[in-house]
């Protein structure tokens, strides 16, 4: 129950209405004892300036952010960690003392699972399917690991200029190209670990049921990690599967990510099993 003395955590985005992230983080706190209540709060673009500037007058402690506003809520916010800035968009918002600190814990969360999947990236070639949003941490945390990053899309142009912008302070500068040359470039890694970082497969959408990955045989030896978690097996994976390669969908992701921004707020090490099934409950949902 939420009182006047609940602190308050939320979810920043348009829409939130499908998000599991809200399940997740308030069974968390009720795991931990903690009386903190995290909300969905569905703030459309063109109010994100006003909704960022009352969010520390109503109480919250912090909020997650999510698509259309990560990388849009980065000038409104009174500091930003070097990981955050250098990666171009922030998924964690932590207040304090009337100050807004944008972080990003997607990148790491990336990494954390891959890790648990038994994926090294060092050294390894690695493709990107997808230069948006969702490419931007994947490419970070890939770059700075020691991994050879080539990203693939359909706007070439895109492709070069996120290659561009995470190549610094990368020990093998990021290569790009076009989707169209998918096939052509995993053929030529050994072990690739490729990542759809693209819509195509969401459930629900204009692009179910469609993947990122022409209609030709994946390598066996790859690694292919989708994003998307909803279907928890999207066309993309269901190739993968069909091949014999090694496969995960991104809610290990959406958990460490959430678990990190869950600690930064509360300075509380939440259970990271309690987190996914309350995750898989909701997905397993109607």
């Amino acid at each position: 129950m939420i009182t006047g003395k609940t602190r308050l955590i939320g979810l920043l985005g348009w829409p939130v209405g499908h998000s599991i992230s809200p399940a997740m983080h308030n069974a968390a706190a009720a795991a931990l004892g903690l009386d903190w209540a995290y909300v969905p709060l569905p703030v459309r673009p063109e109010a994100l300036p006003s909704a960022l500037g009352g969010l520390a007058a109503l109480g919250f402690r912090g909020v997650n952010v999510t698509v259309p506003h990560k990388t849009a809520v980065l000038p409104y916010l009174d500091a930003v960690y070097p990981v955050a800035q250098a990666i171009g968009a922030a998924n964690t918002i932590a207040i304090g003392d009337g100050q807004l600190t944008g972080f990003n814990t997607d990148w790491s969360g990336f990494l954390a699972d891959l890790e648990d999947n038994g994926v090294d990236v060092r050294g390894r070639d690695c493709v990107v399917l997808g230069a948006g949003g969702a490419a931007r941490a994947v490419v970070y945390a890939l770059a700075r690991n020691g991994a050879r990053v080539t990203i693939l899309a359909r706007r070439e142009e895109q492709a070069e200029q996120l290659a561009g912008d995470l190549s610094e302070g990368a020990p093998v500068p990021v290569a790009a190209g076009a989707l169209a040359r998918a096939v052509e470039v995993v053929r030529a890694a050994r072990r690739p670990l490729i990542v759809n970082a693209t819509p195509l497969g969401m459930a629900g959408g204009t692009d179910a049921g469609l993947s990122p990955w022409p209609d030709a045989p994946l390598p066996a030896d790859a690694f292919v990690y989708d994003l998307l978690y909803n279907p928890p097996l999207t066309p993309l994976l269901h190739a993968a599967r069909a091949a014999g390669c090694g496969h995960a969908n991104g809610l290990g992701m959406l958990v460490n990510q959430a678990a990190e921004a869950f600690e930064l707020w509360t300075s509380r090490r939440p259970d990271r099993a309690v987190m996914r099934r309350a995750a898989e409950a909701v997905e397993a949902q109607p």
